[in-house]
């Protein structure tokens, strides 16, 4: 069933398990039929005359017979990943490529380079790559298998390469943006349904996101007072004999309270507000995608219409826009493939998240 719904219209046959949510991908085929498994882990500062950055250990093992070792470990920074994703999107530009937290993810939650700034990133690019190495045809891309197996200097060699053939492609399909002007005439109900469909997402997901990142805040500056109202209760008793008891009960609650806020705000910073804030920008990432098909749908409405009005040539353009179909057909395959892999995984993402923040809400107040 490929209807679209509202957002918030989650399949009850999805299961949920909240305590496997973070860093998994649902897959039709299971994970007993999974031939290649990614591990990011292994932080590393370097610091340089030019910059400070952080590498990432690699790790990758895999049965697969185009690949000349069953394991290999290489170390790679973000500009990489950066490249990998560049790299994706010009060869499948309209399939639906994961998305990277951004240079500077959570800005002004953490500090750039704590331990907790690079264990979110380090989770964020483990998830992203193990998204790739999921999907049916992503995960045979041969520049995602040199990202996994060449060392660094070999990494580096290829990028210096000039672009394929796959990659001319990508860069014509985005250069038809500025010859095609207007609402594509032929588009089917199904591509408008979908651009709909973001539209609200889009909408929602940023609301969601702005007010999880609000909660946060009033909950840390709320554990923040705590921490310091509790003593005062300790202090006091030293000089109130008669009720130090008493105070010292209350001091002992509120540290109390103070635990189960720590561990409630783990919970949003490490389930609710990556996850969010990951499909936030998966919303962009699917206007894109659904641009970059309008844009070859319009090329072959504009053949289509140059097609009319020609008298000559007629055996060209017909060639023109028999090649066309073909590109336009493909493109709307991959797309409606991507989109309905893509809409079970989000519900799955979005049921799990919210399951598992219910859950530590009544953990919390229990507490």
């Amino acid at each position: 069933d490929t209807s679209l719904t509202e957002v918030n219209s989650f399949s009850p046959s999805v299961p949920v398990s909240p305590s496997s949510m973070i860093n998994q991908y649902k897959f039709e085929d299971g994970p007993e039929l999974r031939d290649l498994f990614i591990t990011v882990d292994d932080p590393e500062s370097h610091i340089t005359a030019i910059e400070t950055f952080i590498t990432y250990r690699v790790v990758t093992k895999t049965t697969r017979g185009e690949f000349d070792s069953s394991e290999y470990e290489v170390r790679r920074r973000y500009q990489d990943f950066l490249w990998l994703k560049s790299k994706l999107e010009e060869a499948h530009p309209t399939l639906i490529i994961p998305p990277l937290p951004e240079k500077f993810i959570m800005k002004g939650m953490v500090e750039r380079f704590s331990d907790e700034f690079i264990e979110t990133r380090r989770k964020a690019l483990h998830k992203f790559l193990n998204r790739i190495a999921d999907h049916p045809t992503l995960t045979f891309n041969e520049d995602f298998k040199i990202f996994l197996t060449a060392q660094a200097w070999e990494l580096s060699s290829h990028k210096k390469q000039g672009p394929g053939l796959l990659s001319r492609m990508g860069q014509t399909v985005r250069a038809v943006a500025s010859s095609v002007r207007g609402a594509v005439k032929n588009r089917p109900e199904m591509f408008s349904e979908m651009n709909n469909y973001m539209e609200t997402f889009s909408q929602k997901i940023n609301l969601l996101d702005k007010i999880a990142h609000r909660i946060y805040k009033e909950e840390r500056d709320y554990f923040n007072e705590m921490k310091e109202y509790g003593p005062i209760h300790t202090l006091w008793s030293a000089s109130e004999e008669d009720i130090a008891d008493s105070l010292k009960g209350i001091a002992s609650c509120i540290e109390r309270c103070c635990r189960a806020t720590e561990k409630r705000m783990a919970g949003l910073s490490e389930h609710l507000l990556p996850i969010l804030h990951e499909y936030l920008l998966y919303s962009e990432i699917l206007m894109g995608v659904l641009k970059r098909r309008d844009q070859i749908q319009g090329e072959l409405d504009s053949k289509v219409d140059a097609l009319a009005n020609k008298k000559t040539e007629r055996d060209q353009f017909s060639e023109e826009i028999g090649k066309l179909e073909d590109k336009v057909e493909r493109a709307n395959n991959a797309l409606k493939a991507d989109w309905d892999r893509w809409k079970q995984n989000m519900q799955w993402d979005m049921r799990s998240t919210f399951t598992n923040v219910a859950e530590n809400n009544l953990r919390y107040y229990e507490e």
